[in-house]
């Protein structure tokens, strides 16, 4: 039968971590783990060979007290003068140069300031760059950059390989890809009443700061005050046209009373007469007459008074109707002279600046509905901070876009439909279960 025996060159001592069982001298030595006992005495061995053991010296054996230091890590090591925060912040350049903002030609020669192939500086001005420098001086300055739009898009999508149309789908006509509007081309159309482009953020003026200027902030406040005295003045205006339309209303509707009041008692005073009564100041005499029909010049003669009635009735209605009409007119008119002004005092403004303006409008507009109100961006002398940790935060930053969009010309103005309509459904039961077959 043969013998395992253990390989030579492992001299650990056998060791199971998981012995069964401890019963008897035989299992302590052979389920009992002594490696950490043999690394230490190896380790103690060492330290012998080398020069005693370490725990047993003495600290002066093993230790050396320097009272006079190095001299030299002084010079090796220069002090350094710890600077401001902000300046080192400042002072760290990144290793890679920074991105140009501005596209360049493709024959610009700027590189990543490694330079391929050393090449000769010269130290003297070239003959070339002498020429250049004469033109310039003499005011003639080249104009030679060329602006070429970047070819490569890094933005747009990785155009896909399309897949080979099978054998038996040849007669398929082939999917058309959809087409770009041609309204994406075009410009988009300014709201603005002088026709410029409306810039997407204004930039504010002086007095709109948190802490302005006196003469600024008190033109500004004076500016709109105007404009709502203005507004409240139209405002008035035309309540007092609504109320003497109303006014106009009620008084032809009054002679329209009156008037059928009359026509009804002179038809009664005709009727009274033709029956036997007629009334003479206070006194009352009844006359006894016989009963008759009417003439036909008694029906014309009722017939003219009817028709003058309802001609006078009418030309009332109607110059009630004239009056208001002009009354309309001429507040129209004053409105739009007003406006006419204003108009002429901001032209020489308007003219002058590049950009339109948000607040005056043109009078056509676009969708059905009518552009937001521009909110009023004013503090009032009593709500100024002097500190702009004090400033509270106002106004709708998404309504602003919003309107922003809409006088740029880049949307219409819509309507906010808080549910969606549906479809009506008609619910019909069908009479499929009428027709059924016995079985034969």
């Amino acid at each position: 039968m043969p013998v395992l025996k253990a390989p030579s060159g492992n001299t650990n001592a056998p060791s199971q971590y998981k012995q069964p069982s401890r019963k008897g001298k035989k299992a302590w030595r052979k389920n009992v783990d002594v490696t950490d006992i043999t690394k230490g005495l190896d380790q103690l061995n060492t330290q012998k060979i080398i020069g005693g053991v370490i725990a047993e010296k003495d600290s002066a054996d093993l230790f050396v007290l320097d009272v006079k230091g190095d001299a030299s890590i002084t010079k090796k090591f220069p002090k350094i003068k710890k600077g401001l925060k902000s300046d080192e912040i400042l002072a760290a350049r990144s290793a890679v140069p920074a991105v140009p903002m501005r596209k360049r030609p493709a024959h610009d020669k700027t590189t990543d300031g490694v330079l391929p192939v050393k090449r000769q500086r010269k130290e003297y001005v070239s003959g070339k760059e002498l020429s250049r420098l004469k033109r310039v001086a003499d005011g003639q300055h080249d104009s030679t950059v060329d602006i070429v739009d970047a070819a490569f898009d890094p933005w747009a999508d990785e155009p896909k390989p399309e897949p080979e149309k099978a054998v038996e789908l040849a007669f398929l006509p082939e999917k058309e890809k959809p087409k770009k509007p041609k309204t994406l081309e075009q410009q988009s159309i300014s709201l603005s009443a002088n026709g410029k482009p409306i810039p997407a953020v204004y930039v504010p003026k002086g007095g709109a700061s948190y802490n302005p200027d006196f003469t600024e902030y008190r033109e500004r406040l004076i500016e709109e005050s105007e404009k709502a005295v203005e507004a409240e003045k139209k405002r008035l205006a035309e309540l007092e046209a609504e109320r003497i339309k109303l006014e106009a209303a009620a008084r032809s509707a009054a002679e329209a009373e009156a008037a059928e009041a009359r026509a009804d008692l002179s038809e009664w005073e005709d009727d009274s007469a033709w029956e036997g009564f007629e009334s003479a100041g206070e006194e009352l005499s009844v006359k006894a007459k016989r009963p008759r029909r009417k003439t036909q010049a008694e029906r014309n003669r009722i017939k003219r008074r009817k028709e003058e009635e309802r001609r006078q009735k009418h030309e009332a209605a109607m110059k009630a109707k004239n009056a208001q009409a002009e009354r309309i007119k001429q507040i129209a008119l004053e409105v739009a002279e007003k406006e006419r002004q204003l108009a002429l005092e901001k032209a020489e403004f308007s003219d002058a600046e590049e950009i339109g303006d948000d607040e005056k409008l043109r009078r056509k507009q676009f969708g059905r509905y009518r552009l937001p109100e521009k909110d009023l961006e004013l503090v009032l002398p009593d709500e100024l901070q002097d500190s702009l940790r004090l400033l509270k935060p106002e106004g709708n930053l998404l309504k602003d876009r919003y309107r922003s969009m809409l006088v740029r010309g880049k949307m219409e103005a819509r309507r906010k439909i808080p549910y969606k309509r549906l479809a009506k459904t008609k619910i019909t039961e069908k009479w499929t279960y009428k027709d059924f077959q016995l079985p034969a």
